[in-house]
């Protein structure tokens, strides 16, 4: 299974505002230290506000905190919000212009793909957004950014 660009960006500011301690760093800032595009920065930020994940601030002295929701929150949870609760394989063909796969009414393959989908989430759900900064991760998150020390 592979996490979308979103999800894994989503997981990837939070945990950089876990370490953000008394600084707010903007949604441009995010962009660019994470190297993405402002504006896909901008739609997963707006979706990790609406989830109460996190605060953003516009204007002079704003930008972005965790909320204490976004710091406890559950990394199985944030993914499935991003990910959707859709089938790993699309054996319908909808809105691929794909013909449903023949197999379709007598495959076992979809349920158990289901089964690994959701021992995949449950293996993220008891591991919370503060869990995976600890270190060695923490330091990492800090130096994102900032520019290379001259020697």
């Amino acid at each position: 299974m592979r996490l979308l660009r979103s999800t894994d960006l989503a997981l990837r500011v939070l945990m950089r505002l876990t370490v953000a301690d008394e600084t707010s760093p903007t949604t441009r800032q995010v962009a660019g230290d994470m190297d993405v595009p402002y504006t896909h920065a901008a739609k997963v930020v707006a979706e990790l506000q609406h989830m109460g994940l996190l605060d953003a601030r516009r204007g002079r002295g704003g930008g972005l905190s965790l909320t204490e929701k976004g710091r406890t929150a559950s990394v199985g949870a944030v993914v499935r919000a991003f990910e959707g609760d859709g089938d790993v394989v699309d054996c319908e063909g909808a809105g691929q212009g794909v013909a449903p796969c023949p197999l379709n009414t007598g495959c076992r393959l979809r349920g158990a793909l289901r089964g690994a989908q959701e021992a995949f989430y449950a293996a993220l759900d008891p591991v919370t957004v503060q869990d995976i900064v600890v270190n060695p991760t923490a330091p990492l998150l800090l130096e994102i950014g900032r520019a290379p020390q001259p020697r």
